[in-house]
């Protein structure tokens, strides 16, 4: 299949209107942000439900606190703020207050990764799917672009239980359906192939289908997969498609270690156990730059993806 998009849109704002969507659809629906509502695009919410929004300031050790108190009586809370501060600076608030509770509450973080841009290492965290990942019963979401965004805003308000939902500040192609339902847990076939099966999550998708052209160009039959949901991890997805291919990529914005090619080795190694290769940051830091810059020199562009299928393929 060809894919095309007929503009660019930022995942954050896909995650605005999920959340305008459910103010006017599901009164249980609560917003918390930390002193960025422009940033995570909940003006709409603010506006139309303000007795439903709570400005919680720089504070989001607390943000976290209140969110986890308001499922008490039933409220479904939606935290926003940036990843880096959704995840690191409140990690025992998370662990404790919502993943030991088992609490209902949807930790919504943007500007993850390196694409962040000039805000530089300290703002650019690379490594919130592994720290949310490791926590029980936590949910965690990544999707590739604008729509899918939205439909994971939707639909986690309908799932019980603590989510981490990723997204992030760049423009990118938007190319999956404006209809489409979310279901998590569940991969998506994208391109279908017998030669090396690519592993794909977030912004890293639309680079993994212009990857798959260049290697058909090259003989090489790619099959992409778009692994938004990396916890739970659609098992019989990944196998299935490796058992046609006998080798694997996997591809992230996201550290190396604990991220979606650690989950897929564990799995692979627990199974059937084919050559694999990361296209992730290698055990390092960002620093300031624009986003295209940092993709190509943190080796997450196009072009990595398309030489490390070339070279698993050759390992199999």
């Amino acid at each position: 299949m060809k894919y095309t998009y007929t503009e660019k849109k930022d995942t954050r704002s896909g995650f605005g209107a999920g959340l305008s969507e459910l103010g006017k659809t599901n009164p249980n629906v609560v917003a918390l942000c930390a002193d960025l509502i422009g940033s995570l695009k909940m003006d709409d919410f603010k506006k139309n439900h303000p007795e439903r929004f709570i400005q919680v300031g720089i504070a989001e050790a607390n943000m976290i606190g209140i969110a986890a108190g308001l499922t008490i009586g039933g409220k479904i809370p939606f935290t926003g703020t940036f990843a880096n501060f959704s995840t690191g600076r409140v990690y025992d608030q998370i662990r404790q207050s919502v993943a030991y509770s088992d609490k209902n509450v949807k930790i919504c973080a943007s500007h993850a990764g390196l694409t962040l841009g000039e805000d530089g290492a300290t703002h650019q965290i690379l490594e919130d799917i592994g720290l949310m990942k490791m926590l029980p019963g936590m949910t965690v979401i990544n999707p590739c672009d604008y729509n899918q965004t939205k439909a994971a805003t939707i639909a986690i308000a309908e799932h019980h239980g603590p989510v981490y939902l990723r997204f992030g500040r760049p423009t990118v192609p938007n190319f999956t359906p404006a209809d489409q339902k979310f279901e998590i847990g569940k991969a998506l076939h994208l391109i279908e192939g017998a030669d090396v099966s690519i592993f794909a999550t977030g912004h890293l998708v639309w680079k993994a289908i212009e990857a798959a052209e260049l290697l058909a160009a090259k003989g090489i039959n790619a099959e992409v997969i778009n692994i938004h949901t990396i916890k739970p991890l659609d098992a019989n997805a990944i196998l299935a498609s490796v058992a046609k291919t006998k080798c694997v990529v996997t591809a992230e914005e996201h550290q190396r270690h604990g991220g979606l090619g650690d989950s897929v080795a564990q799995l692979l190694a627990q199974n059937t156990p084919y050559p694999q290769e990361y296209v992730a940051v290698n055990d390092s830091f960002g620093e300031s730059g624009t986003p295209d810059e940092l993709m190509t020199k943190y080796g997450l562009d196009t072009s990595n993806i398309v030489e490390a299928a070339m070279k698993v393929f050759n390992r199999k």
